[in-house]
């Protein structure tokens, strides 16, 4: 758990997930990245009592990066409205087939959650229980056989940069979900929460963190380097 947290301070705490980590518990009943974060610090800091510790965002099981934990209630509130706000800058990196796209391009769908197969529906006009999904996106590195996107997103929808990136005709590498020709060994999928960009909800300073792509995965290696 040590080298996975890239920032602490006594409010907050930022992991970088691994694939396949739950950020928090769910009907399969695997352990948490919350339980296990919450016993850390227990063991840690040598704590009598129970630990707080409260999820401000989440990101999908199968995607990598970084994930905010609140430390203290009056951290958890403020922030969890911050990012209701759109005060929490999120950078996504993305590894898609190598296709004949723009550059650079702005994505506005309108997104309804499937609940029965748990995936987001994508319509290309305003349609009735569809919540508004933009992006943007920038092709920032080319491989040999993919894309390196770099995403800023402005809303926050269920499987947002999947099914967009899915639409456009360009799915993420391993996301069979929507539409990937194939898994990847670990069964993720290669996107990964890259930088997050925020005022510290109480000492009001400045806070930009970057996590490190999956090591084990040599494209993305290739990304990094």
């Amino acid at each position: 758990m040590k080298e996975q947290i890239i920032y602490e301070d006594n409010h907050l705490l930022v992991i970088n997930k691994k694939v396949g980590q739950l950020v928090q518990g769910d009907k399969t009943g695997d352990e948490s990245l919350l339980e296990s974060i919450k016993n850390f610090i227990k063991i840690r800091d040598a704590k009598p009592g129970n630990v707080f510790l409260g999820l401000v965002h989440r990101i999908d099981r199968p995607t990598s990066g970084l994930v905010i934990y609140a430390k203290t209630s009056k951290a958890l509130s403020r922030l969890t409205q911050m990012v209701k706000n759109r005060e929490v800058k999120k950078t996504y990196w993305a590894v898609v087939g190598k296709e004949m796209i723009p550059q650079s391009q702005r994505l506005v769908h309108y997104l309804k959650k499937n609940e029965k197969n748990n995936k987001a529906i994508v319509f290309p006009k305003v349609t009735e229980g569809a919540k508004e999904a933009i992006l943007t996106y920038h092709v920032i590195k080319t491989l040999d056989n993919y894309l390196l996107l770099e995403i800023d997103l402005e809303t926050g929808r269920h499987h947002q940069i999947r099914a967009q990136l899915s639409k456009t005709g360009i799915p993420i590498k391993g996301d069979l979900k929507y539409g990937a020709p194939r898994s990847n060994p670990d069964g993720g999928i290669n996107l990964h929460a890259r930088k997050l960009e925020f005022i510290h909800p109480v000492t009001k300073e400045n806070i930009e963190i970057i996590a490190p792509v999956p090591q084990n995965d040599a494209i993305w290696r290739a990304c990094e380097e």
